[in-house]
């Protein structure tokens, strides 16, 4: 079945599998982190190539319905598809976005589209297992040495972070829930920092922790949750925003756990000798925030060809991040939104002129600028019973999380109302003009 021209619709069977085509995609889309309006105008369009016009997509966190209802008076049909798995791949993301366009340019035969689909679905992934494991190591490495940790600690937080994800698999093997999991990883990354300061190593310890917890905090979710909310998709951005929720519980919750017992036992942990990244731009914080950067997006399966690209974004979020804070004393959370909008605004006009999708270069680029800092001295003061100061720092964490995600979107919305008629057609938003607040 060639794409139909417009306005010509296709036979009930071409109807059925154009929309069994365009639920895989929408399925590979939204289990890959792309936003919900993305994933479906994504699927108009390849319903619309195959004269299946007038199609509705109904998305949300765990299943896509596509229903269509024929010109003709013919009986409508509707089509669900789970969404069980959301592991990120942007690599097979690029490819399914460059399938699209070429299917909405209707010159991919829907049987050769249904093929070439299968293909990037069992492709290999670009990168091996064990690098994955060593990139997730690496985000913590990096992390620490960003907020002033040396090569010591660098390693502790390395093998504390294998240590847990490796818990985490084991764990995932057996049936346990996610939530569990990410508790069990954060708590043996805080137990390496308590098991340093116990032993009085002349090191900065706590800085294991906030490698560990950087590495766990769900950055890409933030960026859709947020990007969701804004365009409009309220049932979506509250289902992600509580899979965020639940994610940074399930990290206080290992670190708490560990901190508490600490304290009871006698660990000197103090709030003074909690670590924050010096606000400079000496080389060994660009090479935190850029191996911070890198190692994030082997982890999201980034292609090598665009690793340079995100490697400039985390050089940049970080060099924009020191100069507010330091230079114009801008609050911390408002000096994050705006660092954010300048990679959103850079990022998506690359990805725009690359034709890929944008959270290939943003989502990598925001993670030095994660809360984990934050996150640990909150958990530190409620351990330690200081729960207001506690109370204020994990809204501060929270706060900065939300930031980097309305920053990258206000940086793109920017680009979008600036750019002009050809940027706005190729990063359009269908729904943009449906209500006008009442």
């Amino acid at each position: 079945m060639p794409a139909s021209p417009p306005g010509r619709e296709a036979d009930t069977s071409d109807v059925h599998r154009a929309m069994a085509l365009a639920l895989r995609v929408g399925e590979l889309l939204l289990g890959s982190g792309e936003a919900t309006e993305i994933v479906s105008a994504t699927m108009r369009g390849v319903t619309d190539a195959y004269g299946v016009p007038h199609c509705e997509a109904d998305v949300n966190l765990s299943a896509i319905t596509l229903s269509h209802v024929p010109a003709d008076g013919g009986a409508p049909t509707t089509a669900e598809r789970r969404v069980r798995r959301r592991l990120p791949d942007y690599d097979r993301l690029i490819a399914v976005h460059d399938l699209v366009r070429e299917i909405s340019a209707g010159s991919v035969p829907i049987g050769e589209a249904r093929a070439r689909l299968r293909r990037i679905t069992r492709r290999v992934p670009v990168y091996p297992n064990w690098l994955l494991v060593v990139a997730l190591a690496l985000i913590a490495a990096s992390a620490s040495i960003l907020v002033g940790g040396g090569p010591q600690v660098a390693l502790a937080a390395f093998f504390a972070t294998v240590l847990g994800d490796r818990a985490s698999a084991w764990l995932a093997r057996r049936g346990v829930a996610e939530f569990f999991q990410l508790a069990v990883a954060a708590m043996l990354g805080s137990l390496v920092a308590v098991l340093l300061i116990w032993a009085d190593a002349p090191v900065t310890a706590s800085a294991v922790v906030v490698g560990a917890v950087v590495a766990l905090l769900p950055g890409r979710l933030m960026v859709a949750c947020v990007q969701d909310g804004i365009a409009g998709e309220y049932v979506t951005a509250t289902g992600r925003l509580f899979e965020v929720f639940f994610t940074i519980t399930a990290v206080i919750c290992g670190i708490g756990l560990t901190l508490y017992v600490a304290v009871r036992l006698g660990v000197p942990l103090s709030v003074e000798n909690v670590p924050v990244a010096p606000l400079s731009l000496r080389a060994e914080q660009l090479l935190g925030a850029v191996g911070v950067t890198l190692a994030f997006a082997v982890a999201l399966l980034v292609p090598p060809r665009h690793l340079l690209q995100t490697a400039v974004g985390g050089a940049l979020i970080w060099a924009v991040f020191v100069q507010l804070t330091t230079y114009w004393q801008v609050p911390v959370v408002l000096a994050t939104a705006v660092s954010a909008a300048a990679v959103g605004l850079l990022g998506t006009a690359y990805a725009t002129r690359a034709r890929i999708p944008s959270l290939v270069l943003t989502v990598p680029a925001i993670c030095p600028l994660l809360p984990g800092t934050a996150l640990y001295r909150a958990m530190l003061e409620i351990s330690l019973d200081h729960t207001s100061a506690g109370l204020t720092s994990l809204l501060q964490a929270l706060s900065t999380a939300l930031a980097l995600g309305a920053g990258v979107m206000l940086g793109a919305e920017i680009l979008r109302a600036l750019g002009g008629v050809e940027v706005a057609r190729r990063i359009r938003r269908p729904a943009a003009r449906r209500t006008r607040g009442y």
